[in-house]
């Protein structure tokens, strides 16, 4: 069994800073992509970013590219998610998944997703 568990979200200003952090426990993890979708209310979940298993290819949601930084770390067996020059508008409840390739998280397909940690962006 995996379990994801996240933290680092909270309110910010505009123009703020967030890093938010997902914990994996479970079997291997090195062979895993892991990614993070968001949800706003009234709104479907999103593909935000991924990274590869090894921690050498990442993927981007246009409106975030240059400002959020997707990384993993195999030792701590932990994904992060560096927001930076944060907008209103990347309000919402930040998920971190796993799965076996990033292309199935560019999919919103995911094999295990975690309870989610909210963010909140003040204008």
């Amino acid at each position: 069994q995996v379990d994801l568990v996240e933290s680092g979200g909270g309110v910010v200003q505009a123009g703020g800073s967030l890093r938010l952090s997902c914990a994996y426990s479970g079997r291997t993890f090195g062979p895993t992509a892991m990614g993070w979708f968001r949800q706003a209310p009234g709104r479907e979940r999103e593909f935000v970013a991924a990274v590869s298993s090894d921690g050498h290819t990442t993927y981007y949601t246009d409106s975030v590219k240059g400002r959020f930084l997707i990384t993993k770390d195999n030792a701590e067996k932990s994904a992060y998610l560096q927001m930076n020059n944060l907008k209103p508008e990347d309000t919402g409840l930040y998920y971190c998944a796993t799965t076996t390739s990033t292309s199935r998280l560019r999919r919103k397909e995911y094999d295990t997703l975690g309870q989610g940690t909210q963010v909140t962006v003040s204008s």
